[in-house]
């Protein structure tokens, strides 16, 4: 996460006479009498403990707390008495009257974006100016932007045209979160291009539609839905089980099916997880801890299948991981008419530049081979010259794909439109395990976003309730059959943090463009189109970003703690290791699998053997799949070793009165008035 999250205070210290900053009534400041027993490392100490975001910038690289430690040791005095609140951390407005020898004292604390204090300024030693604004966030006419210099905050309504805007720029900077799964699970499945496209266009339908119910009936904060990386390496060993490998007919329909009936059972354990107020109880296990190492590992599953299935054609793979690498990090402060476009859409626009890139490459005749034809499939090739190049020809051309001819322009997803969806207790137990992750995940979204929209945490019957809907929409998602669950976008801290737009309403605006756009047949299909090998190198840096992302919640926590790393380091290595092992034992089958799919095929013959063979393929997948051994192990050691709050980092949530005495609070999570009435039997969801 960049320091664009981070806090701007201005506290202001003066003797004798002063004025308010940013422009104000002038006023008497009288001298401050200073606590010799006031340490400033107190308020570093209460961040650990609280969850509040450091000042820390690591674009400046000077926090806040050692300008106060230079300030006192030349001599300025000790700092005021600063009122906060102990959940959101934010500094209140108001006037400390501390005791005074022989006056009254008044201290004023104004909280403004200044610009640092100069070394030297005249006449300014008194001064002590915090800025803890990235260099290229802060305002220019010294103003309060909002929470965390948010350009639009989670109620605020800018208007229609800048609503629409916003609305797509959140989506389309998600866009290889959204539309990229497809690409990797169809192929293995053995679907068409048209059923690539068909699935992108339900997958964007299902986001629109889990994305409205969310913002009105989940946790009300600004999350997009979607297909999550979650799901993706269960549903990969699903598809890799042996009795669907030599499958010739039917064999994607018959395979979405079986995936459709595990999601829609594992979904209604996620629904009665949350509608139980189970999920109240369990928010008290899980802190970041067990949040970080569990996230990084979702990540960090896959790559086994990344660059080696991005090396096929490494002439525009190369070029596309160190393009988005290039607008992510070097030019991310360049901005263009005020928008600092490179970071918002580095992936799109690095997407679209290679693409066009590819397309030139296939026109100008780098992937055309004497006496090969592309449109021929490998099993049909009779020289083996060609044999050997068909890979790379299906996986580099960027006209290989039949998708946009083949597609209708008007199509709207329907229920079952696979066909019955198939129930197995192994299949069924796997994705049960894996609605648990992905409520582990979704709480550690759920506590960010939070903060970083300025609000208070939400409740646990909040976040109950929002892990009830997540699965209802899971449900959706198995009746319509996307392949994965819906569950919230662990990408969306990163949107948030990037665009500085937490609207509630631009999300549910952006949301129906995703609707709109389902319908229309053609755009699933032009995102089918994109060749496999540069799929497989966008999303290199997708997973990267997601264990980032994970690894990120450790800022709650003392991250320096021995019993931290050690925990957050054994979890990590066992969530890779431990799978390994189960990986190791090969597919025992008439077709060879590719590399990047063995590790998805220890289920079938994985080493544990109880007799049971429903039992056996669930346990084996289940230990094949690192984010569940890491979550395993991470849940263990966290509630077992001991270790105070603060070390743990222990999250902090709101409580159900709090919402109940504050319209603020009310109005950021609560159902609206007809909703709240009908659920008001559900204590446990907070309505």
């Amino acid at each position: 996460m960049e320091a664009g999250s981070n806090r701007n205070v201005a506290m202001s210290v003066r003797g004798g006479t002063g004025r308010r900053q940013g422009g104000g009534v002038a006023g008497k400041v009288e001298p401050f009498v200073s606590r010799s027993e006031h340490s400033p490392r107190e308020l570093r100490s209460w961040a650990k403990r609280t969850g509040f975001v450091s000042d820390y910038s690591g674009e400046a690289g000077t926090s806040g707390s050692e300008k106060f430690e230079a300030f006192q040791r030349k001599g300025g005095g000790s700092s005021p008495k600063i009122e906060i609140d102990p959940v959101v951390g934010r500094t209140r407005q108001n006037e400390i009257e501390p005791e005074s020898h022989g006056g009254a004292t008044r201290v004023e604390n104004d909280v403004a974006p200044v610009n640092e204090e100069k070394e030297g300024e005249e006449g300014q030693g008194d001064d002590v100016k915090v800025n803890v604004f990235p260099e290229e966030e802060e305002p220019a006419n010294g103003g309060w932007q909002g929470p965390f210099g948010l350009k639009c905050g989670l109620k605020e309504n800018p208007g229609l045209v800048p609503l629409i805007y916003y609305g797509l720029q959140h989506y389309i900077s998600l866009a290889g979160s959204l539309v990229l799964i497809p690409l990797v699970m169809v192929p293995v499945m053995g679907g068409t291009d048209k059923d690539t496209s068909t699935v992108i266009s339900t997958i964007l339908f299902l986001s629109g539609i889990t994305t409205i119910l969310h913002s009105y009936f989940g946790t009300r904060l600004p999350l997009v839905q979607g297909s999550s990386f979650v799901y993706l390496a269960p549903a990969l060993v699903i598809i890799n089980a042996q009795e669907y490998r030599n499958l010739t007919e039917h064999k994607f329909r018959h395979i979405m099916r079986e995936l459709q009936g595990a999601i829609i059972v594992g979904s209604i354990f996620q629904c009665i997880l949350g509608f139980s107020g189970l999920m109240s109880v369990l928010l008290r296990l899980i802190n970041p801890i067990v949040v970080a190492p569990t996230v990084a590992a979702v990540g960090l599953a896959f790559f086994s299948y990344g660059f080696p299935q991005a090396g096929t054609c490494p002439e525009i793979t190369i070029p596309q991981i160190a393009l988005v690498l290039i607008f992510t990090l070097y030019l991310r402060r360049i901005s263009i008419f005020g928008r600092h476009l490179f970071r918002i859409y580095a992936v799109p626009l690095s997407l679209i530049i290679i693409w066009i890139y590819a397309s030139f490459l296939t026109a100008g005749g780098a992937y055309n081979y004497k006496g090969c034809n592309p449109d021929i499939p490998s099993s049909n090739i009779l020289l083996d010259a060609c044999r050997k190049h068909a890979y790379t020809m299906k996986h580099c051309r960027t006209d290989v794909s039949n998708a946009l001819s083949t597609a209708a322009w008007v199509r709207i997803p329907y229920p079952l439109q696979w066909g019955i969806p198939i129930f197995h207790f192994r299949t069924s137990i796997i994705m049960v395990i894996v609605s648990l992750v992905a409520s582990v995940d979704s709480v550690g979204t759920y506590r960010t976003t939070s903060l970083q929209v300025n609000s208070r945490p939400p409740t646990p019957g909040v976040v109950s309730r929002g892990i009830a809907l997540e699965g209802f929409c899971s449900i959706l998602a198995g009746l319509w059959g996307s392949g994965t669950g819906a569950t919230t976008l662990t990408e969306n801290m990163h949107t948030i943090d990037i665009t500085k737009v937490a609207s509630r309403k631009v999300v549910v605006v952006g949301a129906a463009f995703l609707i709109l756009f389902s319908f229309v047949g053609k755009v699933g299909a032009l995102l089918a189109s994109i060749p496999q090998a540069l799929a497989a190198s966008v999303l290199c840096f997708m997973w990267a970003l997601t264990a980032a992302l994970g690894l990120s919640n450790l800022q709650y926590s003392q991250s320096a703690s021995f019993r931290n790393i050690t925990i957050v380091g054994v979890s990590l290595f066992l969530g890779m290791s431990i799978p390994a092992y189960f990986q190791q034992y090969q597919a025992e089958s008439s077709l060879i699998l590719p590399s990047y799919l063995v590790p998805y095929a220890a289920a079938s013959n994985g080493p544990f053997r109880s007799g049971i063979k429903q039992l056996d393929f669930a346990i084996n997948a289940l230990m094949s799949l690192n984010m569940v051994v890491t979550l395993l192990v991470a849940f263990l050691l966290d509630n077992t070793v001991p270790g105070n709050q603060q070390e743990r980092g222990v999250y902090t949530w709101s409580r159900a009165e709090d919402i109940a005495t504050d319209p603020l609070l009310q109005s950021e999570y609560s159902l609206p008035k007809k909703v709240a009435r009908c659920c008001c039997w559900f204590k446990c969801l907070g309505a």
